[in-house]
């Protein structure tokens, strides 16, 4: 198992349902194929009940989906619903106009690999260390809420450190690559949209390597 020790961890995460919405959708709500780094990256805090999303940066993340030779066995199935949005454009939040319906994507039976890098963390215990920690003694963790990955209501199945006995699957590797297809947030602001920060991305053909490529590695970080 690759441990905190030297900074590097393996989580693999099962979730069963999500919805990783595109940041420039509107009243489609089309989800993103996989999640990117910055939910990724708020999931982990989640896990170690931090609320300052500032206190890890610095960490470096590489995500990759879970395959078996040239098959995604974590392909996740992709359905449309119809749902209730809440948009306020009145100040009473009661205002039957502040609520509409409209479709929405989801996913199902999401797996993939979470590496962490936390070399370049400025935290002086890392993020690494931490989630090592929660591990190992799960009761030492002050936290609230059900853990999520995407909307709150999408909660995870199962976490669990990805151990050398494990990594007989291939991986589809999430890759930085400036004409990538997909464009995806690594930091976002929460409050309008201007200090959001994005990278372009590919997905790589299914490989027995999992140790992540170079160009897999994003760096949380608000500039």
């Amino acid at each position: 198992m690759i441990t905190a020790t030297n900074q590097n961890l393996a989580l693999e995460i099962e979730v069963p349902i999500a919805c990783f919405r595109q940041s420039r959708a509107r009243e489609y709500a089309e989800t993103y194929p996989f999640p990117p780094p910055s939910t990724v990256y708020g999931m982990l805090l989640s896990i170690v009940g931090e609320t300052n999303r500032y206190k890890h940066c610095g960490v470096k993340l590489a995500i990759a989906m879970l395959t078996s030779g040239n098959a995604v066995l974590s392909q996740p199935q992709k359905s449309t619903i119809i749902r209730t949005f809440r948009r306020f454009k009145k100040k009473d939040i009661h205002d039957p106009t502040n609520s509409r319906p409209d479709y929405q994507e989801l996913l199902t039976d999401i797996r993939l690999i979470a590496w962490i890098n936390s070399q370049t963390d400025k935290s002086q215990t890392t993020l690494s260390e931490r989630l090592e920690q929660a591990f190992a003694n799960p009761a030492s963790i002050e936290r609230f809420g059900g853990l999520c990955l995407g909307e709150s209501r999408d909660l995870v199945n199962s976490v669990t450190v990805w151990s050398e006995s494990d990594r007989s699957q291939s991986l589809q590797w999430l890759v930085q690559d400036e004409d990538g297809l997909f464009t995806l947030p690594y930091w976002v602001d929460h409050v309008g949209s201007k200090g959001t920060r994005w990278k372009r991305y590919l997905i790589l053909e299914p490989s027995e390597n999992y140790l992540p490529p170079e160009s897999a590695w994003t760096v949380i970080q608000p500039t």
